[in-house]
């Protein structure tokens, strides 16, 4: 993976640098026009072993059709992609020749171009330019004397390797449109869950989870549980305080499996079993303690869940309520419950029996800041779509939890391999699909089930499944892709696609002084030169793609005012981020 480049820049140029070579003389033909440029050669991004430019060339003679721009580098570099433009390359000596939508440059008129290169050792920019053999020295050449001698024209055979890069001449209609002015939910964040009886993870898995770094996943929201043993809640702490210091804006989520065994109907903590309702207090005053004990060793928990899964009775720990328990605890019991927002209520399938008492009763509503559900046949029921009750009541919904994989049945090392065609099918249509879905929901969060599992985010060493413990696999570079660039806070917006992007699955969120976009393309078929047009002028675009065979690999970009190019490819999720 490609580090971000805006994290890692390290600009050679600082600014814009305004490059003249000194005056060379050139015979120009019988009547030719007055000649004359300046160049500015910008150094927008820099990463180890490359870096991005913008070049923007000023005619300042006589008007143009066509033009070639000529430099040479003196350090080795290379140009690798090019847009707006038709660029090769012959040792030191660089050509850059118009497309046919950017030929014609008035006088006194601008244009541009961008592309990536790579280098060694040093980066300097070139000493000087030649625009259509004249050399840019910001003055212009006279008209030559009848006498002078024609010089060769500038060739004009087409280039032998085009730019393959994505086009995006002025003008053009655009297949994508971001439209600021109609918002819908802010995001909270993109989360997993720690291990809720085994270890915890290490710190160094724990940044590679949270961190925004290269190979870096970008999660927002941890979640983790609360035993009704305080004796274990140390267990997480180094973890929890990792995530709250390393990651950006990270939020911790607890949701409690049971409560002890002797408050309960069962006198188990297995199998269901309900809280006996002279514990109510009891039961308050633990879940309040568990907060103040993680706040003493300086992790904050910003949401505390009254309960997870209270319609789901198996034989682990688990705890039984209705939808009017819930309401009637959270009434008169939820204020005891400190520094933290309460949650309700993280039924298996998002089930609005659970949630509806609390909302409807304004002493418990007020005693809330979040509504949680889990994905488990939330989707067939129906309710993978906005909650209507939720949103008149201006509480957020998260989805908590959601555990899937099935594309090898009972596992095997195909989860080790980070191009297998299964894996990245289920994914894709699965993973990715509902996460986009419950975007278009109005939903607030989405937490995946254990961020470190063979079929998850990292792996966790398992030899028969094939994974490496802590290593980044596709899984997580797939939902990197909304972690790392859609962040706490951001805002999504509206969008409007033309019928070449009809195929693919799209949200927009503002926020940083960024818009970003996430594309999903389900389909077998790239989507070349799709045009997005931003709600104003681009100062920088960054592109990103995960797929099979590529983990969030920087992709080229044209960028045109406030329209940007890019080319979507088949069976890939990407992500645009654009700076206004």
């Amino acid at each position: 993976m490609r580090n971000r480049r805006a994290t890692h820049a390290a600009i050679v140029a600082a600014g814009s640098l305004l490059l003249a070579s000194a005056a060379v003389a050139v015979a120009l033909p019988v009547a030719a026009a007055a000649a004359g440029c300046s160049v500015d050669y910008t150094v927008s991004s820099q990463w180890q072993g490359g870096f991005g430019a913008n070049v923007t060339i000023t005619n300042l003679g006589d008007p143009l059709n066509s033009w070639t721009l000529t430099w040479s580098y003196s350090a080795g570099q290379t140009v690798t992609q090019a847009w707006n433009t038709t660029l090769t390359q012959s040792g030191a000596a660089v050509t850059a020749k118009n497309v046919s939508y950017n030929g014609s440059i008035a006088t006194g008129g601008t244009t541009s171009f961008g592309f990536n290169g790579s280098w060694t050792g040093s980066n300097p920019a070139p000493a000087g330019f030649a625009l259509n053999g004249v050399a840019c020295t910001g003055g212009v050449v006279p008209t030559a004397s009848p006498s002078a001698a024609p010089s060769a024209s500038p060739s004009a055979s087409p280039s032998t390797s085009p730019s393959t890069a994505p086009s995006n001449p002025p003008n053009t209609t655009p297949d994508i449109t971001v439209n600021s002015a109609t918002r819908y939910q802010m995001i909270d964040g993109f989360g997993a869950a720690v291990s809720i009886w085994g270890s915890a993870w290490s710190t160094t898995e724990t940044q590679t989870l949270v961190g925004l770094g290269q190979n870096q996943l970008g999660l927002s929201i941890v979640r983790t549980g609360v035993s009704p043993v305080s004796s274990e809640w140390s267990t997480q702490v180094n973890a929890l305080k990792t995530a709250k210091s390393y990651g950006s804006g990270v939020k911790i989520i607890a949701s409690p499996w049971t409560a002890p065994a002797a408050w309960k109907t069962n006198n188990s903590r297995v199998n269901g079993g309900k809280l006996k309702t002279d514990y109510y207090d009891d039961y308050a005053n633990h879940l309040n303690s568990y907060v103040q004990y993680m706040r003493n060793q300086g992790v904050t928990i910003d949401v505390t869940s009254v309960q997870n899964e209270p319609d789901w009775h198996p034989d682990y720990d688990s705890m039984d309520w209705s939808g009017t328990e819930l309401q009637n605890f959270v009434c008169t019991q939820g204020a005891k419950v400190q520094n933290t927002k309460l949650m309700v209520a993280e039924a298996v399938n998002l089930n609005y029996a659970y949630t509806d008492p609390t909302l409807n009763d304004a002493c418990a509503r007020d005693n809330i800041g979040y509504i949680g559900g889990h994905l488990y046949g939330t989707e067939a029921s129906g309710r993978l779509a906005p909650y209507a009750r939720a949103a008149q009541f201006a509480k957020p919904v998260w989805m908590t939890e959601w555990n899937f994989h099935e594309a090898d049945g009972s596992g095997s090392n195909i989860w080790g391999n980070p191009a297998n065609l299964t894996v990245w099918n289920e994914t894709l249509d699965d993973i990715m699909r509902t996460v986009h879905k419950s975007m278009e929901s109005n939903w607030s969060a989405y937490i995946w089930w254990y961020g470190k599992r063979y079929y998850s985010f990292i792996g966790d060493g398992e030899s028969a499944y094939g994974t490496t413990a802590g290593a980044p696999l596709k899984r997580g570079y797939a939902f990197s892709q909304y972690a790392r660039y859609v962040r706490p806070g951001h805002q999504r917006i509206a969008l409007t696609k033309s019928a070449k992007a009809a195929p693919l699955e799209v949200t927009a969120y503002q926020g940083d002084g960024k818009v970003t976009l996430v594309i999903l393309n389900r389909s077998t078929s790239a989507v070349n030169n799709a045009v997005i047009q931003a709600p104003q002028n681009v100062t920088r675009a960054e592109y990103y793609l995960t797929s099979q065979n590529a983990n969030v690999a920087g992709q080229p970009t044209g960028v045109n005012g406030g329209q940007v190019t890019v080319n979507v490819g088949a069976r890939s999720i990407s992500t645009l981020v654009l700076t206004l």
